[in-house]
């Protein structure tokens, strides 16, 4: 088979080919139709992940077609088209992952290949509404809000909702199943232009966190949040505390402008604010989430495609931070 292979820190993805994978007992060999990029990935090439190592086969998202299965009794998934559940050995509890959690595309070997090895416990029928790009746009993201939105925070139908950095994935989605949900739902963006396509998929409205008045402007059009949803952290983190309401949530996966500085956590106890971390989600996140999707035929944004011969131009795409929605490689 062909794959996108990391081969060392810095250094271009290599597009080699290697051995098929075989299916072990409980596992499926998935032939992929489709894989998409998160910023895990470009993380890992540039240095920035923990626990590196090469090399190794990049990738948490995929869809495709069961070639073939390990174990007799899982025989009904060959030529099942599927996506893959990234969130590999969750644990046996719903509230945390347990210690042997990994994200599918390190160390484990990913999806920017035609094929994978991946156990059958982590497949899920493709929602049919879905093309192959679109479907392979939803796990890691998908998941990762919808866990964020449903099982951290309890969205409730007709909360004000506030999504930082819209246009990347974990945010846009998160856009999407709150205004499924019947939230409002206001978004920020260093983009004029990312705000204005949010308002098209729902949101009320926005502003650029790059103005010096972004949080007073927002609190003027929008008022206070019940619901907060962050992956940036960093200098800004303090006025979201500011913009959530007495007993709000906010929840954040992420930290990409560090630790916050000078946080005033008396702003936090004495307001009741729940501030709640997340990371992935359960195997009963995953089915939660794929049910929403089905059933209010919910479709992920698709940026950009590129081939799998060119996986390495799709990572300094998403480098320039230009996108809105999901960067995916077509396969095969």
């Amino acid at each position: 088979m062909k794959a996108a292979v990391f081969t060392g820190i810095k250094q271009p993805l290599a597009i080699q080919q290697l051995p098929d994978p075989v299916a072990g007992p409980g596992q499926a060999v998935v032939r992929l139709k489709a894989a998409a990029l998160n910023h895990r990935d470009l993380w890992i090439q540039l240095g920035q992940y923990a626990g590196i190592k090469f090399p190794t086969i990049l990738g948490s998202d995929g869809a495709g077609t069961v070639l073939s299965v390990g174990s007799p009794a899982d025989g009904a998934w060959v030529g099942r088209e599927v996506i893959i559940n990234p969130s590999l050995d969750w644990g046996d509890h719903a509230r945390a992952q347990g210690p042997k959690f990994r994200i599918l595309g390190l160390p484990d070997n990913g999806t920017f290949a035609e094929q994978i090895a991946i156990p059958v416990a982590n497949l899920s029928p493709k929602p049919t509404h879905l093309s192959w790009e679109q479907a392979t746009a939803l796990p890691l993201t998908g998941l990762t809000a919808w866990r964020a939105l449903f099982t951290r925070a309890q969205l409730k139908p007709g909360e004000r909702v506030l999504v930082t950095g819209v246009g990347g994935g974990a945010a846009l989605v998160a856009l999407q199943f709150a205004v499924a949900d019947g939230a409002e739902v206001w978004v920020t963006s260093g983009s004029a232009d990312k705000i204005a396509r949010a308002q098209t998929l729902g949101a009320s409205g926005g502003v650029n966190y790059r103005d010096t008045d972004w949080f007073e402007s927002l609190k003027k059009q929008a008022g206070l949040f019940d619901v907060i949803i962050d992956s940036a952290g960093g200098e800004g983190f303090g006025k979201l505390i500011e913009l959530t309401t007495p007993g709000g949530r906010i929840v954040f996966f992420g930290a990409t402008m560090g630790n916050p500085p000078g946080l005033d956590l008396r702003k936090c106890f004495f307001r009741q604010i729940n501030v709640l971390g997340t990371t992935m989600g359960s195997p009963e996140d995953f089915a939660g989430m794929v049910r929403m999707v089905a059933d209010r035929k919910i479709t992920p944004i698709v940026d950009r495609t590129f081939p799998l011969d060119e996986a390495d131009a799709a990572l300094r795409h998403m480098e320039s931070a230009a996108q809105f929605g999901k960067i995916v490689l077509t396969i095969g």
